[in-house]
């Protein structure tokens, strides 16, 4: 095969994970391209958006890139107790890839990778725009996916937002303020919130509703009494037990010391877990898990409950019975988890139920094409790929993952500190391997 380029390592995502690998490479002396073809190169979904309402959900002492040097981003933000705007933090990792840029050690090329075929000396990179690169070594870190498209609302024209982070949806919400039509939210997480966020900027001035099966959203972050613990202190390999001990342990100390106490364990912990246990976490811990352990500001918590306490945001727990197209907007059925059912008309619907759960169902064409060709395969939960305890992908020489397709295996691995330490542990399992 005819390449343009050949570089040592193709990193394919250009977000928080493969902007800091590639930092991170860097510093290795190890060069690397960057391969993004969505026009986030530097920002991937969370730190691309634009809306100053859009606030990190950790404080800034939290957030810094580099795991060797924890003050960081505080230092450049200025209050280390404080919550930045994520445009502010999108700067902050543009800045840290330019220098990678200026290097010399670095390139980011603006395309898509449609797939990837092992070669003798590591990788073929096939672009959208008919480029080819040669990689010794190939690491996918593509973050997070749209979510999967619900089967309920299969055939709807526009006024069903599959994709919450879309230019539809954000036309969506200047069209809902513009009119004051009512707005469905599906899913009650930290996209609900920032959707919710988005039509208060837009001064949205008519209903929402979010809707979940449970009717939970994310709580406040609030000052505690940290209370670490030893990790020979916490019940591993079953799940009801770990809860039991939180839920005892919450009551002593409080709810966020307990949770937090967790952190430095959290992977450990999920990786006690056999198949069946974790299976049993996701199916019935999650939600609860989700929104006390993924906290968000407390400004962002004030508007929410602003929002509800004035009656324009409604909470539910219930589920959507039907839903059909009628003039200028929609018609859904609700279904309460304790009442009966009611039919609403909404301007438009939001599909806010997070990011795709089910790797086999991604439309991401590099990893459709590895699925495909069975050059990588799914976790045993079916939520990421199949990866080592050096996040290397089962059954692929020479290929690594990062972030959240690597969930399977570390479970807390969606966060800034989590991904920054990955991404300096697979640099240097990189080099080692290539022996750069």
């Amino acid at each position: 095969m005819k390449s343009d380029r050949r570089v040592p390592v193709a990193i394919i995502g250009g977000g928080f994970s493969g902007t800091m690998l590639a930092a991170q490479l860097a510093r290795r002396g190890i060069a690397s391209l960057l391969i993004e073809g969505g026009g986030r190169v530097g920002l991937g979904t969370a730190y691309s958006t634009a809306e100053p309402a859009h606030v990190l959900n950790v404080r800034a002492e939290g957030m810094s890139a580099w795991p060797d040097d924890p003050s960081n981003f505080a230092h450049k933000f200025g209050d280390p107790r404080g919550f930045a705007e994520r445009r502010f933090f999108g700067r902050y990792l543009r800045e840290i890839l330019d220098n990678v840029v200026a290097s010399g050690l670095g390139e980011v090329v603006s395309s898509t990778a449609v797939a990837a075929t092992p070669g003798a000396d590591g990788w073929w990179v096939e672009l959208d725009d008919g480029g080819m690169v040669a990689a010794q070594a190939v690491v996918l870190a593509t973050g997070n996916q749209s979510p999967e498209p619900l089967g309920i609302a299969s055939g709807l024209g526009a006024r069903f937002i599959n994709n919450p982070w879309n230019d539809e949806a954000k036309a969506a919400v200047r069209d809902a303020a513009t009119s004051g039509g009512d707005v469905l939210l599906v899913g009650t997480g930290l996209t609900m919130i920032d959707a919710v966020l988005s039509l208060n900027a837009a001064e949205h001035q008519g209903r929402i509703v979010a809707l979940s099966r449970r009717g939970q959203i994310p709580k406040a972050h609030a000052d505690f009494v940290a209370s670490p613990v030893e990790e020979s202190d916490v019940p591993k390999g079953d799940v009801l037990a770990l809860w039991r001990w939180l839920r005892r342990r919450s009551g002593e100390l409080g709810w966020r010391a307990a949770i937090d106490s967790l952190r430095p364990h959290s992977q450990k912990l999920w990786q006690s877990l056999d198949d069946r246990q974790q299976r049993r976490f996701l199916r019935h811990a999650r939600p609860w898990w989700d929104v006390h352990r993924h906290r968000i500001a407390p400004e962002v918590a004030r508007q929410v409950h602003d929002r509800v306490a004035a009656g324009s945001l409604e909470i539910v727990a219930g589920r959507i019975g039907a839903i059909r197209d009628v003039d200028g907007g929609l018609e859904v059925e609700i279904r309460r988890r304790r009442g009966s059912a009611e039919t609403r008309r909404f301007a438009y619907a939001i599909n806010c139920t997070g990011p795709l759960g089910a790797i086999e169902r991604t439309c991401d064409p590099m990893l459709r094409s590895l699925l495909d060709g069975q050059l990588v395969r799914p976790d045993p939960l079916g939520i990421g790929l199949d990866v080592d305890q050096r996040s290397r992908a089962i059954g692929a020489e020479r290929m690594w993952a990062l972030g959240p397709l690597t969930k399977g295996r570390y479970w807390e691995i969606v966060a800034v500190p989590d991904i920054r330490e990955q991404a300096a542990a697979v640099a240097e399992g990189i080099a080692r391997e290539l022996e750069i």
